[in-house]
């Protein structure tokens, strides 16, 4: 599951990012209320704090006494539709399952419902965060993944989706492979020699197929009369999509009307009139906003709180984006990495797993690269950024502290990627190598050269370190306020608790590396994705504004840690869930019986 990875009770994390907002956390509000869209992206990680005093606090949806009613309930349908449906449509999605419809269309209603609450309380209470960006983003969000819904429905009436779409190409191009005997070929032709032949298959179908059975050749999304076949849409359905005999029965299974329905009628017109090409363009889109639609509303909900608590006006956006992009950034490496503990990305070798055989041979990163690219690639662009906050202004020793921890990331970043390389660590090795080569005959020189058994799996520290160092450096971040300062250390001390957990992996992992394909599943991992989950979201709750609102609201720092605590538990538990379900759903649509669940992963 690649993703993704990835589920979404993420959107519920950044409740605990504020705990004087928590009825509002839980508010998705992709329509109702509204927040600044400013995104310049400066990244001041001090938590500076405006001149305001919390006697003269500007008003804010959180302490308006109107129609608090009408917002509970658009704060708990949005947290009913995006941290609970809209996961569940989304591993359906990914399963290829048959319920993904109705759980894509009771998103949609919940998400309709929590829609019109919203724009009831906007019409009825002032606008008190003018020109804000979480209004436009919550419809943009909602217009997307309603337009998902659509290529769902119309794919599946019209017979674009089935078990096998994601592969569809990939097999075609194998079967157009296959080692074909002459004695199949001779009965194929007996089979096709007839003149009424050519009237059950395509007319762009060359024929030469390996199937016994004339069906196989047919599309699975329409039927084989002349009329149909000589539709554009008949001819580019067979171009897209596979043609197999598990297909006939699989769209079966699917949440299709029956074939002679008015309604699949109309899809199947609609369908004759988009090319090849388009459908190939809506899939892509499709899968492209299944594995996003979660990090879309994990966006739409931080926006909403920021609107809810009226934070990040004018100049203190910088402070703002700084937190929660960064806070952000490990909330989901923290989803992550317990979706690799949990089996996910296992094809890529990903879930501390051996990775298994490719039948297309082409490389792949480990998951140490990645992350160690993904560290370069913050730092790198985030140094330009540090100062922006102070935008023609001197350059202060806290600016060059910031600037040297983006520089951390750019040396730490690149010094994993090295590490991760298999051609640097060949290059490595030339010098035992050539003595190898004059010391050892060849029969002794195979066995002296032989791998050892960790160059199967990857251990590199340098993510664990960079994070580990960040953490360290900025729990003892010199802040404006006590609270301010107690906040950055508990999620200073949290990021440093997961990079040693981190390290304790790799010790088991050196110890003892993997043998299977299966998810060996360390525990330790277990603390490494609570840390990095429970730091981000206690890392977006330093920012000046917010911890001003803690303030205003005679909140201490333990109520947000405790708080946090509490729900990162919870959301943990709701992946596991999450991703159990695709493996059930999989295993249903794919017919595996219970018997073989040891074979399976979760």
């Amino acid at each position: 599951m690649r993703s993704a990875t990835r589920p979404t009770f993420n959107l519920l994390a950044t409740a605990a990012v504020l705990g004087a907002l928590l009825p509002a956390v839980l508010a998705h509000g992709d329509e109702g209320m509204k927040m600044d869209g400013d995104m310049n992206g400066a990244m001041d990680m001090s938590a500076s704090q405006p001149d305001n005093d919390a006697q003269e606090y500007p008003p804010n949806y959180f302490s308006h006494p109107g129609y608090r009613g009408t917002l509970v309930a658009h704060i708990a349908l949005m947290v009913l539709g995006w941290v609970f449906v809209l996961p569940l449509a989304t591993m359906f999605s990914l399963a290829r399952s048959r319920y993904t419809l109705p759980t894509q269309f009771a998103f949609l209603a919940v998400n309709a419902l929590g829609v019109l609450f919203s724009t009831i309380y906007n019409a009825k209470t002032p606008d008190l965060y003018p020109n804000n960006a979480h209004h436009k983003l919550g419809w943009v969000v909602t217009w997307v993944l309603s337009a998902q819904v659509l290529i769902s429905l119309l794919g599946r009436l019209a017979g674009a989706f089935s078990k096998k779409t994601d592969n569809a190409l990939s097999n075609a191009e194998c079967q157009g492979f296959l080692p074909v005997s002459r004695a199949a070929m001779d009965e194929h032709h007996r089979l096709h020699s007839s003149p009424y032949s050519a009237l059950h298959r395509h007319s762009d179908d060359s024929g030469h197929g390996t199937e016994s059975r004339p069906e196989s050749l047919r599309s699975p999304s329409f039927s084989s009369t002349p009329d149909t076949l000589a539709s554009p849409g008949a001819q580019t359905a067979h171009k897209t999509f596979h043609d197999d005999d598990e297909d006939l029965e699989a769209d079966a299974d699917l949440p299709t009307v029956q074939r002679g329905g008015a309604i699949r009628n109309f899809a199947t017109n609609i369908g004759s009139k988009i090319s090849s090409r388009a459908w190939r363009v809506l899939i892509l889109g499709y899968n492209i906003v299944d594995r996003t639609s979660m990090i879309l509303g994990f966006v739409a909900l931080c926006t909403g709180v920021v609107t809810y608590g009226r934070f990040f006006e004018g100049s203190m956006i910088f402070t703002g984006l700084a937190h929660w992009i960064k806070g952000g950034i490990f909330f989901w490496l923290g989803i992550f990495t317990l979706g690799r503990w949990c089996g996910s990305f296992g094809e890529l070798g990903w879930a501390w797993n051996v990775k298994p055989k490719s039948a297309s041979g082409r490389w792949t990163p480990s998951a140490e690269f990645v992350e160690s690219a993904l560290i370069f690639t913050y730092g790198a662009t985030n140094i330009f950024l540090e100062h922006l906050g102070r935008w023609g202004g001197g350059w202060s020793f806290e600016d060059l502290e910031h600037i040297s921890i983006t520089v951390l990331f750019i040396g730490g970043g690149l010094c994993g990627m090295l590490i991760e390389s298999t051609s640097i660590r060949n290059l490595l090795n030339t010098t035992v190598a050539e003595a190898a080569q004059e010391c050892y005959d060849e029969d002794e020189r195979e066995t002296a050269l032989e791998e050892p058994r960790t160059y199967n799996f990857s251990m590199n520290p340098i993510p664990a370190l960079v994070i580990l160092l960040l953490g360290i450096m900025m729990s003892s971040h010199t802040q404006q306020s006590m609270i301010s300062s107690m906040v950055h250390k508990q999620w200073g001390n949290l990021l440093t608790g997961a990079s040693f957990a981190r390290g304790f992996s790799y010790v088991l992992t050196y110890l003892k590396p993997p043998t299977s394909i299966l998810p060996s599943r360390p525990p330790t991992e277990l603390l490494t994705s609570f840390g990095l989950m429970a730091g981000g979201v206690i890392f977006m709750a330093s920012s000046g504004d917010t911890v001003l609102g803690m303030i205003n609201q005679n909140l201490d720092a333990m109520f947000m840690y405790t708080v946090t605590m509490g729900l990162i538990g919870v959301f943990m538990a709701w992946e596991i869930i999450l991703i159990a379900i695709k493996g059930w759903a999989v295993r249903r649509e794919f017919g595996k019986p219970r018997t073989a669940r040891k074979y399976y992963s979760a």
